[in-house]
This record gives C-alpha cells, sequence and structure tokens, in this order.
C-alpha cells in the first residue's frame, strides 16, 4: 500500500443498554436531514450510490482478497487513521483513530469481561485505510447494502442516489431476491465494496484469533438497512440471525460512543497492545 498522506468469551448476547450516548440524546444521532455536515454527507452517499455496482464489487472483492498491498501491525494501522475523516458521517468531524478508542472504550466500560468485544471496537474501522491507498471515500465509508437484488427502502438517500446507477436498470438486480436464493446466507451475498468486508478479509487471511461475533461484527457493522432497518432478511440464514444481537449491539457503541471529547491514545495503548499481541499479533498481511 503506498499510502498518501491526508490532513474471556461469552455465550450471554449482549443486551441494549439506554445510556449509552455521551453528549446528545439519541434521536440527534445519524441525522441524514440537515446539520453541518450535510451537503458533504449527501454528495459521498450520491458517489456510492452511482458507482457501487454487482460488477465494480466483484472487482474490489478479487483486488484486495489476497490482502498483498503491504505488510503492518494493528497499531501501525491505527496510526494512519489519524489522517483519515470519515465523509460519510454527520456525527464526526475529528480523525477516525480517535474514534476507534471511543467505541472500544465504551465497549470496555459496559463489558468489562469481554476484552475480545473490545478489541473488536478499536478494530471494527481500520479497514478505512484504504481511503489512504488510492481509494475514494464512496468505496471506502458509509453504510453498506446488498448489490445484485432489489434496494430496500431503509437504505439511507435511497430514492435521491441511486438514478444513475446501471443496476438499476437490469431487470435481474431490481427483484427482490435478484442474482441470490432465499436465505442463502449473508457470507453468500455481495455487499457493497468498503471497509467492513475488506477488514473482515484481513482477519481471515491472518488469522485472528477471536470468535466468530467478532467476524460478523467487524464484517456487517455498517449494514444499518439490516441490524436497524429490519430489511433483507429474507436473505438471512438461522447464523445470521443469531449473529444480529452481536452485530446490533456493536453498532449501537460504534454511534452512540461519538462525542467531541476526544480521548488520550497514549494513555489507553498499553491495554490494548495487550490484546493485540493475544489475538492478533505481529506484522499482518493488509
Amino acid at each position: 500500500m503506498e499510502v498518501v498522506s491526508l490532513a474471556s468469551r461469552s455465550s450471554e448476547i449482549p443486551q441494549p443498554d439506554g445510556n449509552l450516548e455521551n453528549t446528545k440524546s439519541k434521536e440527534n444521532f445519524r441525522n441524514f436531514k440537515e446539520g453541518p455536515l450535510i451537503d458533504r454527507v449527501h454528495h459521498t452517499y450520491l458517489l456510492m450510490h452511482t458507482n457501487q455496482t454487482v460488477e465494480f464489487v466483484q472487482k474490489k472483492n478479487e483486488e484486495y482478497g489476497g490482502c498483498n498491498l503491504r505488510q503492518m501491525t494493528i497499531m501501525e494501522a491505527l496510526e494512519l487513521l489519524d489522517n483519515v475523516v470519515d465523509e460519510s458521517d454527520p456525527d464526526v468531524d475529528f480523525p477516525n483513530s480517535y474514534h476507534a478508542y471511543q467505541t472500544a472504550e465504551g465497549i470496555r466500560e459496559k463489558h468489562p469481561e469481554k476484552d475480545w468485544f473490545h478489541l473488536v471496537g478499536l478494530l471494527h474501522d481500520l479497514g478505512k485505510i484504504l481511503a489512504l491507498a488510492g481509494e475514494p471515500q464512496w468505496a471506502v465509508v458509509g453504510d453498506t447494502f446488498p448489490v445484485g437484488c432489489k434496494l430496500q427502502d431503509s437504505i439511507i438517500f435511497k430514492d435521491s442516489t441511486f438514478h444513475d446507477n446501471p443496476d438499476t436498470r437490469n431487470p435481474l438486480y431490481t427483484t427482490k431476491y435478484g442474482i441470490y436464493q432465499p436465505h442463502c446466507g449473508l457470507e453468500n451475498v455481495l455487499m457493497s465494496w468498503g471497509h467492513d468486508e475488506y477488514m473482515y478479509k484481513v482477519m481471515k487471511k491472518n488469522k485472528f484469533a477471536l470468535p466468530e461475533e467478532a467476524f460478523y461484527m467487524i464484517r456487517f457493522h455498517s449494514f444499518y438497512p439490516w441490524h436497524t432497518g429490519g430489511d433483507y432478511m429474507h436473505l438471512c440464514n438461522a447464523k445470521d440471525l443469531q449473529m444480529l444481537p452481536w452485530v446490533s449491539r456493536c453498532s449501537k457503541f460504534d454511534l452512540y460512543t461519538k462525542c467531541e471529547e476526544l480521548p488520550d491514545p497514549q494513555k489507553l495503548k498499553p491495554y490494548y497492545e495487550s490484546l493485540i499481541a493475544k489475538y492478533c499479533p505481529g506484522q499482518l498481511s493488509w
């Protein structure tokens, strides 16, 4: 990757609680109607929904599936996120490295016994380093959705951003199941390309010693039309439904821990370095 510098497992399924947010009410998060960042956010989604096609997703899966960009540690990747501000996020206008620690610390506070879950919080957005490897942000950030089948109503900006996407004029891709079979399982669905799928591939390639729940949370935490919108259940199998509460829980920490009070990475690094040494040590393939 040629980086371009830019300014104790438990079987208990975590249940949502009502006090994750720090500085504002839940209703004020994910406001896609108004706010100081809304023009930037809408433009990013417009480009995403214009260009994320079956052909594009297949190409990116092939391009990055081997994780052959470079070798580096988790901490080296995390430091790269100092240079990434997510242009699709209406709630955050600071580097993603801080958001990683916010999410991880939120999980750590509520679930101190699940150290692997703390690490998931730190890892969940590491795939955004693709924005430093020449990929436009619309191919890296934002909510994800299946390509190759009918778009569901809970997709953000669905009615105003897909008009120039060529897949919307393919009769097969506009049917309920499209190129898939009923309850085929999300592992067999082509998701719009971005940081979720890329980081999942990195985890698989490097054989992270984390439970299956962790892989699901990384892979589908941006799939809001599913875990929050309740759509695409017709593509899910039993395993997907079993994992859904974990993905939903992860997404709540991802969302409601965002605040302008930034953590001090230097104070937190020793703890997370110990988790990295336990679950995903050394130089990794990216």
